[in-house]
């Protein structure tokens, strides 16, 4: 079981002085690595620590002189946007001999360098494992041979090691997302999404290779985003005689009218003998037997390219710090650790089960012991994997339906429907709901416009392949509208609910979505119609709902701000000294201002959940003008969310500050508005969105079938009208009468809101020493972290 860290118990500035750690990436790069870099440096300083760069990785411990170099607050300012790692990554031959680490250690020692924060893959980790394992030896060794005085061996005899997985492949047992997963998962998209188009103009297959030496993650999760027709990893080779049965499928599909394919091919895929699966070996067979145009894309390294997404940013801010706190909880018999991620929640494993256990995906893979080595991956990637095989089915069983799905002889009738703002990510469950209904036997109606529709009888069969396509698509195509059912008539809905025969209904939408799912469950005893299971699953940028810790949209949502702060920000290059203010949407919730502040490096972001008064926005200004003028910045960024005050509005803050920064700083003020509901949707919410349809689609007939008498179904229980939500590790029905109990209904926003402990950390990243930190990490073992079923 997992026992709770330090939680709750807060951290004071200042309070380890005297301390000093080293920080350093090592081995390949990923985009992430240097907001955890900036991350471990602005944390130590808090606590009063020296920090230290060591260069160019492990090499750069050995070789030592410049390569060590003390960071200052400054030093990190304005790399959290860059990819790649600014203190360099280099494989290191000579760390791997004694004689190397000797060196290392030495150099180390003359530092006075006792805790370490490795950023890298597991060969990295392990590394740094036997470091730690040998340091009393080769502490030993240097007093013996006089490099070192007897005092510097007591004063530096224990080494602490706290890793950090900065790897794309996401191959590391024991964290759900490594640092650069997800911003790799975007070059994918973006690429899968821009080959679609030339695809389908010339009716083409493409072929597209990407990273996944001995990891499949990142070619399973992109075929899920981008609807892909086929996928070959790893972990889970095809059977055998899978050229006929690829050659089968995709003829099918084209008898259909699709006019383009794609097939995604993992760099490391093999077939169940251990033979490698090349794509040019795919695209040889397309060519053939199907006479397809058929072209090869290999991403190859664009894919650990480019700026880090949100995502990646807030990660690596979040595990740099918790890795800073980790080594200063650090005792002489505290193992090494690697910083997690569960959930929503950063954790500390302990390292070398993780590292033993990712080792054994590899042998069992050798053992061509396929379930098995997809059992050690984690729950997560078992999800991904089951749901892909669910969707990439051509069709529902023939003996239910036609192969378009839409005239099945059962008489059980599912409805789906929007209802709020639209959000990305509300296409691509649509496409999940239909897909796997359809599959499960049940006819599948789309309600068009909301209640809207419904009452005025926009509602239609969808088929098959009425939502191909659909995964990748932006805003609404089923169409919403932000009402509610009181607003709407109780009794007009349930009359059309009743005359449609739906005996189920999936709503997909914000906060109107589940309030109208608790004034439908309210009113069940007048309304005998609505005695139907109904599920909630959460879509709106502003994360706002009660009983989910993420919400469909505001991924894409947070990525659009956080690339929009970016050119902002770099609009100003070469002129004088400029602070901009920017607003976001949210409504009263202020997820999107924290959260993108914090992947944006922001100074401050103001918002309704957080109390402020002049003098806070005044203390603001003058800090503001303290970094500018002694700390070197040349840009500062403020955020705040629309509803934060009704009177210190972003014109009223825009002037403050305007007026204030006179003679040090200009002031721009910028509002984003709807921009950051478009876009299409981020690799996250395709996903997001995808299973957390099937699990809904999946609870919905389980409960037709329970409460079915007669031939009629009469579900009125609590709970069977839920909303699905995100809860720390868990995905969990929660009934909608329940969690009216934890809302504020008057600001539409949850009474708990568990990101609201991450803003201490946004005002310590930005040099604010009044931060009242509170420890955030748990410790946990590699199963624990593993049991989520999160992206």
């Amino acid at each position: 079981m997992a026992t709770p860290g330090r939680e709750g118990q807060g951290v004071a500035p200042g309070s380890f002085a005297g301390k000093a750690i080293g920080v350093f990436t090592s081995g390949g790069d990923s985009q992430g690595m240097n907001s955890a870099v900036r991350a471990v440096v602005r944390m130590g300083l808090y606590l009063g620590c020296k920090v230290y760069f060591i260069r160019e990785g492990y090499q750069g411990m050995v070789d030592g002189s410049s390569y060590i170099q003390e960071a200052q607050w400054s030093s990190v300012s304005g790399i959290i946007q860059l990819g790649g790692t600014v203190i360099g990554s280099a494989r290191c031959k000579d760390f791997r001999d004694r004689e190397g680490r000797l060196k290392a250690a030495h150099n180390l020692i003359s530092h006075n360098i006792t805790n370490l924060v490795v950023i890298g893959g597991d060969g990295s980790l392990t590394g740094a494992n036997l470091f730690r394992q040998e340091w009393a030896s080769l502490l030993e060794d240097l007093q013996t041979s006089g490099a070192i005085t007897m005092e510097q061996k007591i004063k530096c005899q224990h080494l602490n090691i706290a890793g950090l997985v900065g790897s794309i492949d996401n191959d590391f047992c024991g964290t759900d997302m490594t640092i650069g997963v997800d911003s790799a998962l975007h070059r994918i998209i973006e690429s899968v999404d821009a080959i679609t188009t030339t695809a389908s103009s010339h009716q083409r297959a493409f072929v597209l290779e990407v990273m996944g030496r001995h990891c499949g993650y990142l070619a399973l999760v992109a075929a899920l985003a981008s609807e892909a027709d086929w996928v070959f990893i790893p972990e889970w080779p095809p059977e055998a005689g899978w050229q006929e049965t690829l050659c089968k499928k995709l003829a099918v599909e084209r008898s259909l009218g699709q006019r383009l394919n794609i097939i995604l091919v993992a760099e490391g895929a093999i077939d169940r003998e251990g033979n490698a699966i090349t794509a040019q070996m795919v695209k040889d067979i397309l060519t053939k037997e199907l006479k397809i145009d058929t072209r090869i894309t290999v991403l190859g390294h664009v894919q650990r390219g480019g700026s880090p997404s949100a995502f990646d940013r807030v990660l690596g801010s979040r595990m740099g710090a918790e890795a800073v706190l980790a080594l200063m909880d650090a005792t002489p018999d505290s193992p090494a650790v690697v910083v997690s991620l569960a959930g929503n929640q950063t954790v500390r494993v302990p390292l070398l089960p993780c590292v033993e256990r990712t080792q054994s995906v590899q042998k069992a893979m050798n053992e061509k012991n396929f379930e098995e080595a997809v059992r050690l991956r984690g729950k997560s990637f078992q999800n991904n994997l089951s749901t892909y095989r669910l969707l990439s089915k051509l069709r529902p069983p023939s003996s239910a339906c036609n192969p378009e799905g839409t005239d099945c002889k059962t008489s059980r009738n599912v409805a789906v429907m929007n209802i709020g703002a639209p959000a990305c990510g509300m296409n691509a469950a649509i496409r999940s709901v239909v897909r796997l209904t359809l599959t499960k036997g049940y006819k599948i109606l789309g309600i068009q416009d909301s209640f809207d529709g419904l009452l005025n009888g926009k509602v239609a069969p969808m088929g098959w392949t009425t939502v191909q396509g659909w995964a990748g698509k932006g805003g609404s195509l089923l169409g919403t509208k932000k009402q509610d059912a009181e607003g709407a008539g109780l009794g007009r809905i349930a009359a059309k609910l009743q005359e449609y025969k739906i005996e189920g209904l999936v709503i997909i939408g914000g906060f109107e979505a589940f309030h109208s799912c608790l004034q439908i469950s309210e009113a069940r005893s007048t309304y005998p119609a609505f005695c139907i299971p109904i599920t909630v699953i959460p879509c709106t940028i502003s994360n706002n709902l009660p009983g989910s810790d993420f919400s469909l949209g505001a991924d894409t949502a947070l990525n659009e701000i956080t690339d929009i702060c970016d050119r902002i920000k770099q609009s100003a290059t070469g002129t004088k000294r400029r602070v901009f203010i920017v607003e976001t949407m949210g409504g009263y919730c202020g997820y999107l201002a924290s959260l993108a502040a914090l992947a944006g490096g922001a100074d401050a972001a103001y918002i309704y959940e957080e109390k402020h008064s002049i003098l806070d926005l005044k203390d603001d200004v003058y800090h503001m003008k303290e970094k500018i003028i002694n700390a070197g910045v040349q840009r500062g960024l403020i955020l705040r969310n629309e509803c934060a005050n009704e009177n210190y509005t972003s014109d009223f803050i825009y002037r403050l500050y305007s007026e204030e920064g006179k003679g040090t700083f200009s002031c721009r003020l910028n509002v984003l508005g709807h921009m950051q509901q478009g876009g299409v949707p981020s690799p996250y919410d395709r996903n997001y969105g995808t299973k957390m349809a099937a699990k809904a689609v999946n609870w919905v007939i389980e409960q037709i079938e329970e409460n079915t008498v007669n031939g009629y179904v009469y579900a009125n229980k609590p709970t069977s009208a839920t909303l699905l939500g995100m809860t720390k590790r868990l995905l969990t029905f929660s009934p909608v009468q329940e969690l009216c109990t934890v809302t504020n209904f008057d600001k539409r926003i949850p009474t708990d809101e568990w990101w609201l402990k991450l803003r201490p950390l946004l005002r310590i990243l930005a040099r604010h020493v009044d931060a009242g930190y509170e420890r955030e990490g748990v410790e946990a073992t590699v199963d624990e972290v593993e049991s989520t079923i999160t992206m």
